[in-house]
C-alpha cells in the first residue's frame, strides 16, 4: 500500500466518524468553566503559583533528565511519595506522570497469569488499556452490581481459577457521577482472598476527611490498591498509586510504563506537594464546593426536570450524537464551556452533555447556564 493510499484510508475513517457525529476536534477552553475537572479551582490559585516560583528559586529543575531508575529520581518525587502516603493513610505511594499511565501500569503489572480481573462495565479507558495488556483473564461486571462481580469470581473458580481476583472500579464514575458500592466490594474481595483496586480520580480532594477520597473509610486494608489523580481537584498533573510497600516496589521493578519513561517534572511534583497541603490548610474550599454541588443538583432538577447524580458530575443525556454536538457548540457560543461526550466514551445511544461543577463558577452562573441550556435543548431537535 502506498503512502497516499494509507492516508486516503485514514481520511475515509475520519469521514465516517464525521457522518456518525463522532469526529473529535481540539477546542480551546473559553467562557464559563462547566467542563474541566479543576473542582477546587486550584489550577490557577495564587498559592500554587507561589509554590512553583519558590521551587524554582530553590533550584528545582523543570525537567527530570531521565527515568526514575536512572538520574531522574529527584528529591521532590521522594518527598511527594512520602507525604502522600502519610496523607492518604497508606504504607507507600508511587508517582506516575498521568492517571492513564498509572492505570495502564497497575493492571498490566500487578495481576498475575493465574489471577482474574473483574472490572466494572463503565471503568475508564486507561484501566482497560492495562487490563488488555495483563496476563490475567478478565471480565466485565454490570455497573455497580456487587452480585455480578461475585458471579464472575464464582464462575472463574468453578472453571478452575486458582489465583487471586482483582476487583477494579472507580469510586466516582467520570461520565455518570455515581458512586461505587465500595464497602460491599471490599467485603467481596475479602471473602475471596482478592484485591480491590479503586480509581479515586474524581473523588480525590473533594470527598472524605481532608479530601482523602471515598476510600478513606477503607484505610488500612492490605488488599486495597488506590489511584489518586493529581490533575483534577489537585489542580496539577500526574497520579499516585497507593498500597502496600511490596506492590509499589513490584511496580518499580516490573512496570514498563515506569521503568522506561522519563520521570515527571520535579517542579510538578513540588506543586502536587503544595496542593496536598492546601487540602488540609484550606477546608473552606471543600465546604464551598459541597454547597455549590448541592445547589447545582437541585437547580438541574428544578430547571430541566433531570435528577442530579449527587456529585459534581451532572450528565444530561441527549442520545443523538449530532444533537449533543450542536447543543454543546451553541452553549459555547453563548459563553458556557460545555462539551459533548459521545460513544465510544459512553455507551451507544447515550451521547450527553457532561456538566462539571467547579469553584471556577458560582450560583448565578449555574442558574444562567441551566436556563440557556433549557432553551437550547428545546430548539435543537434530533
Amino acid at each position: 500500500m502506498t503512502v497516499a493510499a494509507l492516508l486516503t484510508r485514514h481520511e475515509k475513517t475520519l469521514s465516517g466518524l464525521e457522518r456518525k457525529g463522532r469526529r473529535r476536534e481540539l477546542v480551546v477552553g473559553g467562557g464559563m468553566d462547566f467542563t474541566s475537572n479543576d473542582y477546587l479551582a486550584l489550577a490557577g490559585s495564587p498559592r500554587l503559583k507561589a509554590a512553583i516560583a519558590a521551587a524554582i528559586e530553590r533550584g528545582v529543575p523543570v525537567g527530570s533528565g531521565g527515568s526514575r531508575l536512572l538520574r531522574g529520581n529527584h528529591g521532590e518525587h521522594v518527598a511527594l511519595e512520602a507525604e502522600a502516603a502519610a496523607f492518604f493513610g497508606v504504607p507507600r505511594t508511587q508517582y506516575f506522570a498521568s492517571g492513564y499511565a498509572a492505570n495502564a501500569a497497575l493492571f498490566s503489572t500487578l495481576p498475575q497469569r493465574d489471577d482474574i480481573i473483574v472490572h466494572d462495565a463503565l471503568i475508564h479507558a486507561s484501566a482497560r488499556e492495562g487490563i488488555a495488556a495483563s496476563k490475567a483473564v478478565a471480565g466485565a461486571a454490570t455497573h455497580n452490581d456487587v452480585d455480578a462481580f461475585a458471579d464472575k469470581i464464582s464462575q472463574w473458580r468453578k472453571a478452575g481459577g486458582t489465583g487471586h481476583p482483582w476487583i477494579a472500579v472507580e469510586s466516582l464514575y467520570s461520565m455518570d457521577g455515581d458512586r461505587a458500592p465500595l464497602a460491599d466490594l471490599a467485603a467481596l474481595a475479602e471473602r475471596h482472598d482478592g484485591f480491590l483496586v479503586v480509581d479515586e480520580a474524581h473523588a480525590t480532594g473533594v470527598f472524605g476527611p481532608d479530601g482523602r477520597g471515598v476510600t478513606a473509610e477503607l484505610e488500612g486494608r492490605e488488599n486495597l490498591v488506590v489511584l489518586h489523580t493529581c490533575g483534577k481537584a489537585l489542580g496539577v498533573s500526574g497520579a499516585l498509586i497507593g498500597g502496600s510497600a511490596v506492590l509499589c516496589d513490584y511496580l518499580v521493578n516490573r512496570a514498563r510504563n515506569f521503568i522506561y519513561s522519563t520521570a515527571p517534572s520535579p517542579l510538578i511534583a513540588a506543586a502536587v506537594r503544595e496542593a496536598l497541603a492546601m487540602l488540609v490548610d484550606e477546608p473552606q474550599r471543600r465546604e464551598e464546593f459541597d454547597s455549590l454541588r448541592a445547589f447545582a443538583n437541585q437547580a438541574l432538577a428544578e430547571t430541566l426536570g433531570i435528577e442530579g447524580s449527587g456529585s459534581q458530575i451532572l450528565p444530561v443525556i441527549v442520545g443523538d450524537n449530532g444533537r449533543a454536538v450542536r447543543i454543546a457548540a451553541r452553549m459555547r457560543v453563548e459563553g458556557f464551556d460545555i462539551r459533548a461526550i459521545r460513544p465510544p466514551t459512553v455507551p451507544e445511544g447515550t451521547a450527553r452533555l457532561r456538566i462539571a461543577i467547579t469553584l471556577n463558577v458560582d450560583r448565578p452562573m449555574i442558574t444562567r447556564m441551566l436556563e440557556r441550556l433549557k432553551v437550547a435543548m428545546a430548539e435543537e431537535r434530533p
